[in-house]
């Protein structure tokens, strides 16, 4: 568990590091477990330099994510994650206002194995992601994201997570 927790600031610290280089976002998220858990989320994003398909329509682009996230335990034990992960985001052209749907599979390192009822079997978890939102002229965004935590059968148990929530980001 320390190890893994190590690990995963080693990760953060390295991802900080390409965030000194380029412009960074920062975003703050609420949101809920399906068993109640209130989810506060800090995270700073990196957005690629980089983007295909380009059309009229719009295009495919992408960010990396970083994020530490507080479980809020009300009968349970609060607990703690770390997560890292690509996120592609497909942007709808638009003046000022831009429609986006994202999509992401990244990694998670948890403070306990246990969130709710939840038997995580390990620390390490995927997250998978999807969400939806809109872009706004000056880099504010505001969006709603599914996120759901498995170690994808590596550990038994392998019970999950998932947490909905609302998001706004924001340039630094």
């Amino acid at each position: 568990m320390k190890k893994l927790l190590c690990l995963a600031a080693v990760a953060a610290v390295t991802l900080g590091q390409s965030f000194t280089t380029q412009a960074a976002d920062i975003s703050f998220s609420v949101g809920q477990t399906g068993e109640s858990t209130m989810t506060y989320r800090l995270g700073l994003q990196s957005n690629w330099d980089a983007s295909w398909w380009q059309t009229s329509v719009g295009r495919i682009t992408g960010y990396w994510d970083a994020g530490y996230t507080y479980w809020d335990g009300q009968e349970s034990a609060s607990h703690h994650s770390l997560s890292v992960a690509p996120v592609f985001v497909y942007e709808f052209a638009g003046e000022s206002v831009n429609p986006y749907v994202e999509i992401g599979i990244g990694v998670a390192a948890f403070s306990s194995t246990e969130v709710e009822d939840n038997e995580l079997g390990s620390s390490f978890q995927f997250e998978d992601r999807i969400g939806f939102g809109l872009r706004f002229a000056g880099g504010h965004e505001v969006g709603v994201r599914a996120i759901h935590y498995s170690n994808a059968g590596l550990q038994t148990p392998n019970d999950g997570v998932e947490s909905y929530a609302l998001h706004y980001r924001m340039p630094l």
